[in-house]
């Protein structure tokens, strides 16, 4: 086979390393963001934090004495050109910061503490161990008194279940009241009776749930009424105690860590105008340090030289792309401000529908770009703080033509079911065919699924007795 050369053109699509940087810093939230420029600073000698604001970007150009390259070569890295790259991957930073919080205390530490305070033998004490170790973290017994007496039986000789009973009425004494509880029965019927003898409708309360749990599940209150031999006042007000009961008492004890979030941008009404700003305290303060940048030296190959050539092209680098950042969300956080008018204006109902490629035609960008831009990002407003995909919705047609937004669908379901009869709560059926009439058209199922995305029961389990 005889060898030969050949010539051929051909286009592929390639990122530059600081098109690979600015992305990766505009999808970044903001906590995120102050880990990664905290960490350039530690990492780059020429970046320093600016403690005027950021608009005055031509000191940036003053400090740099060099003909450094504006762009680097595609097929080029990081690591072939410069000592180190700043940052560090999303998922380090995350984790860094996720481990700054204090660590809060579960129920079992809550409860062990317990045990170590109460006057327990050496063989109920472990007993009681084995009991809170089953405990999950709704404050449920997960397994059954046979189960934990078989797992205890080389530990203990001559284990009964009564003797297990007997500890395990000890442990239901801990806080949270409802503790230690095998079923909701138990959990509630617990509480209840911790209640002083004197409080109005405690035995009745008791009753109800002792021998009319399934009923009161179900809600039919006509056979509520004639199993208890109640009144419909008296069932009443024996509901309304239980209802102040806590199915999940261990859920008291160890609330989700608080999480924080700072707003990107700020939206006020000024002159009858809506106006977006970025968030002063959101946006980071860097700048190039213009005495170690007048270090450097034009013709010096040295190595130390080379290194703060080096630095001072990767703080550009990065000083560039967090503009970048912080102009593609003021431009997207414009326009959905800008189509969303209405919403600022009148509320949720008034909602339009958006999708990601509305927004990346207006502002002339690409819709993984806004994708980018709209995650893990905040707008405070006068009616609230929201996430930027929060305005993002998908549609329904109506029978003028038109469309209506999802969200304000959910809205508009929320307002009926809030002002329906609570005796007589509407089905989807009903509230299907209330939009219908409102030319809004919404098949039962659809319904469904947004009273189930918005966590409102069925219209059964809605019905109250009074």
């Amino acid at each position: 086979m005889k060898q030969s050369l050949q010539l051929r053109l051909g286009q592929q699509l390639a990122m530059t390393p600081q098109l690979q940087q600015a992305i990766r810093l505009l999808q970044l939230s903001t906590l995120e963001l102050h880990m990664e420029v905290q960490q350039a600073l530690d990492s780059n000698m020429m970046l320093e934090t600016a403690e005027e604001d950021l608009s005055d970007a031509a000191e940036i150009e003053i400090v740099e004495p060099l003909d450094v390259p504006a762009e680097l070569d595609v097929d080029s890295q990081w690591d072939d050109i410069y000592d180190s790259v700043p940052g560090a991957p999303v998922g380090e930073a995350s984790t860094d910061f996720e481990g700054l919080q204090g660590a809060a205390e579960t129920l079992s530490n809550h409860l062990y503490w317990q045990l170590g305070l109460a006057r327990f033998s050496d063989r109920d004490r472990v007993i009681a161990a084995a009991i809170i170790d089953s405990i999950d973290d709704d404050g449920y017994l997960t397994a059954g008194l046979e189960e934990l007496r078989d797992g205890l039986a080389n530990t203990l000789e001559e284990l009964e279940e009564d003797e297990m009973a007997a500890v395990l009425r000890q442990v239901q004494n801990f806080d949270p009241v409802g503790v230690a509880a095998r079923d909701l029965r138990e959990c509630l019927l617990i509480q209840l009776r911790l209640l002083d003898e004197d409080t109005p409708w405690r035995d009745e309360a008791i009753q109800l749930v002792d021998i009319a749990l399934d009923a009161l599940g179900s809600k039919d209150f006509n056979q509520l009424m004639r199993t208890l031999g109640l009144t419909r006042e008296e069932l009443h007000a024996a509901l309304l105690l239980v209802q102040r009961m806590n199915p999940r008492p261990g859920a008291v004890s160890h609330p989700a860590p608080a999480e924080y979030v700072i707003p990107d941008v700020v939206v006020s009404k000024r002159k009858s105008r809506w106006v977006v700003e970025l968030n002063p305290e959101a946006m980071p303060r860097v700048r190039v340090n213009p005495t170690y940048a007048s270090f450097v030296r034009r013709a010096d190959n040295s190595p130390d030289n080379a290194s703060m050539r080096n630095h001072l092209q990767e703080a550009r680098w990065f000083i560039k792309s967090l503009q970048s950042r912080a102009e593609t969300l003021l431009r997207v956080a414009q326009c959905i401000v800008q189509r969303q008018e209405d919403f600022f204006e009148y509320g949720e109902e008034s909602m339009k529908a958006m999708v990601l490629h509305d927004v990346a035609e207006a502002v002339d960008m690409h819709e993984s770009t806004i994708s980018r831009v709209t995650t893990q990002k905040y707008m405070l407003t006068p009616r609230g703080l929201y996430e930027f995909k929060y305005f993002f919705s998908s549609h329904v047609g109506t029978e003028g033509g038109g469309e209506v937004s999802s969200t304000a669908i959910r809205a508009l379901l929320k307002k009926l079911i809030a002002a329906e009869n609570p005796t007589k709560p509407l089905s989807d059926n009903k509230l299907a065919s209330i939009l219908k009439e409102q030319g809004i058209n919404v098949a039962r199922r659809t319904v469904a699924k947004y009273r189930e995305s918005m966590s409102i029961p069925s219209s059964s389990d809605r019905k109250q007795l009074i």
